[in-house]
Order: structure tokens, then C-alpha cells, then sequence
């Protein structure tokens, strides 16, 4: 008898679905549910259970994880009669993975409690490859306890896994996340526009570049894009969009000052306002390429 805690998976986008892949890999039993049919197919034919209503997909799970676009769809989904908090078992252990603001996951915590369903909030980095390959980086908030349970689960998702505070606090440093990675992109987007100009081989440029202390993670996951103009949504411009209004608003509200994240966050929102918000985030190359009067 398999004696794995059951999950139930609410939101198999992007990053859901293959995140829910690795659970079965990994011997669990996974009940999902999403609003696309192709998407529970998919989960389907993975060895997972396509659920017919988010009622029935928590209702004997031991595990719920949730992975959606935003704060509003979180509370859709944890709240009203439908919902998870109104429909899980008392003692579930629900995470969040979402990328939210930090107060959505705090009142999620303290409405959950109520309801006898401990509450994580664990969003993740790596996108989509990330999730493919089960390398993300895990950063949680909530109790000891919790995030001792959730482990093991988090060990089939991803390599760097690290509790970060109290309920709120996994949103904080995703937060903070964020506007590194949109900074990085924006920097070597930059760079690419000042080396085609100049005349520089791009693609030798980027390795030697790679390899030197310019070099990081964003630099080797989306080199390849900005050679090959590829800007096949791994991590929308809409949902960086959205995450820079979150570090935003979250450091005003601590008195941070984010001198260099603002003026990127108004780069992000012009590439989104130019109708470019359905594209990966290295599409802010196309942005730096407007001002420069290069090929878009």
C-alpha cells in the first residue's frame, strides 16, 4: 500500500504541469484539476487522476498544491462555497506555490487555520525548465512543522529548498527574486543590442561572457532566445508585470528604495502596453531594440 501522502494539484499551466509530472514520477498520487481539458489529458496520461471540480480533487487529499497566475486566482480557488478551504479536510497541508503578494499568502494562513488546514507558502524559481527538470528553487513561509512534512515533496520538485520565515515570508524573497531576475534580463538585453551594433559575434560574446563573472543563471537559460529571437513564453511578460507591481508596493510598504527596479518595471510595462505581454520576459530585447532603432 503506498503510504505517500495524497496531493490534489490545482492549476496545470506552464509550470503546473510538468511540476505535477514529477510528483508521479516520483511515486505520488495525484489527483488535478484545471480549467483546460487538454491540460487534465495531459495529467491524465502522465498516470495522474483528472479531477471533474476543485471539490473533488481536495476532498481526501492529504496534499494540496496550488500553482496559479495571481493573487485573485488564488483567492477564487482557496475561497467560497467551491472552494478549497470549504471542501479539504481538517489537518490537509495546503501550499501555495503561486507567485502572490505577501498579505494574500498571510490572510490565507489565518483563514485556513480556521478551517483546520495548515497553510505554505512555497513559490519557486527556475521557470519552465526549471520545472521540467525539477531544479527549482523553493523558497517557503509558515511553520517548522509544515515545511518538515512538505519536504520530501519539495525534494521532487526541486534542488534548492529553503524555509524563509514565517507565513508570507516565501512570497517576500520571491518578490525579491523577481526584480533580480528582471534587472539581469534588462542588463543583458542591453548588452546584446550594444554588441550587435558594434559588430561583435553575438554568440561567441555570450559565451565568454557566460563564463566570467557577467555570467548567471538568467544569461544561460535565455542566451539561446536572444540568438535565436525565440520569445516562446517560458515565463510570460504579463506575469513579470505582475510580480514587479508586487516587489514594488512590498518595498514601499518597508520603506525600501528601488531606484534601478523602477525604471525596469516601467520597461516591463512598456513592453506589455506594445502588446508583447504574451511573450517570454527576454522579449524586453525587443523593448531595448525600440529604443535603440534595431530590428524588433
Amino acid at each position: 500500500m503506498n503510504t505517500m501522502p495524497k496531493i490534489a494539484w490545482i492549476g496545470l499551466g506552464i509550470m503546473g504541469s510538468p511540476m505535477s509530472e514529477n510528483l508521479i514520477k516520483a511515486g505520488y498520487d495525484v489527483t488535478g484539476f484545471t480549467l483546460e481539458q487538454e491540460k487534465l489529458d495531459r495529467l491524465a496520461a502522465a498516470g495522474g487522476t483528472a479531477a471533474g471540480s476543485i471539490a473533488e480533487a481536495v476532498r481526501d487529499a492529504d496534499v494540496i498544491i496550488t500553482m496559479v497566475p495571481a493573487s485573485p486566482q488564488v483567492e477564487a480557488i482557496a475561497y467560497g462555497p467551491d472552494g478549497i478551504l470549504e471542501n479539504a479536510r481538517s489537518g490537509a497541508l495546503l501550499i501555495d506555490m503561486s507567485s502572490i503578494t505577501p498579505r494574500t499568502s498571510v490572510d490565507l494562513a489565518r483563514a485556513a487555520g480556521k478551517k483546520g488546514i495548515r497553510v505554505l507558502d512555497a513559490p519557486v524559481s527556475g521557470g519552465e525548465a526549471g520545472a521540467t527538470e525539477a531544479v527549482l528553487s523553493i523558497m517557503a513561509g509558515g511553520e517548522q512543522a509544515d515545511f518538515d512534512l512538505a519536504k520530501p515533496v519539495f525534494d521532487a520538485l526541486g534542488t534548492t529548498v529553503v524555509l524563509c520565515g514565517p507565513h508570507g515570508a516565501g512570497q517576500t524573497v520571491k518578490a525579491a527574486n523577481q526584480l533580480i531576475v528582471a534587472v539581469n534580463i534588462q542588463a543583458c538585453a542591453e548588452a546584446v543590442v550594444f554588441l550587435e551594433k558594434s559588430g561583435v559575434n553575438l554568440q561567441a560574446a555570450l559565451e565568454v561572457l557566460d563564463g566570467g563573472l557577467a555570467g548567471s543563471t538568467v544569461l544561460t537559460r535565455k542566451k539561446d532566445n536572444f540568438l535565436r529571437r525565440d520569445f516562446r513564453p517560458g515565463f510570460r511578460v504579463d506575469l513579470h508585470h505582475k510580480d514587479m507591481g508586487i516587489v514594488t508596493d512590498a518595498a514601499r510598504a518597508v520603506g525600501a528604495a528601488l531606484p534601478a527596479g523602477a525604471v525596469v518595471a516601467q520597461l516591463v510595462a512598456s513592453l506589455r502596453a506594445q502588446g508583447d505581454g504574451g511573450l517570454d520576459h527576454s522579449a524586453l530585447l525587443r523593448a531595448v531594440e525600440r529604443l535603440s532603432g534595431a530590428r524588433v
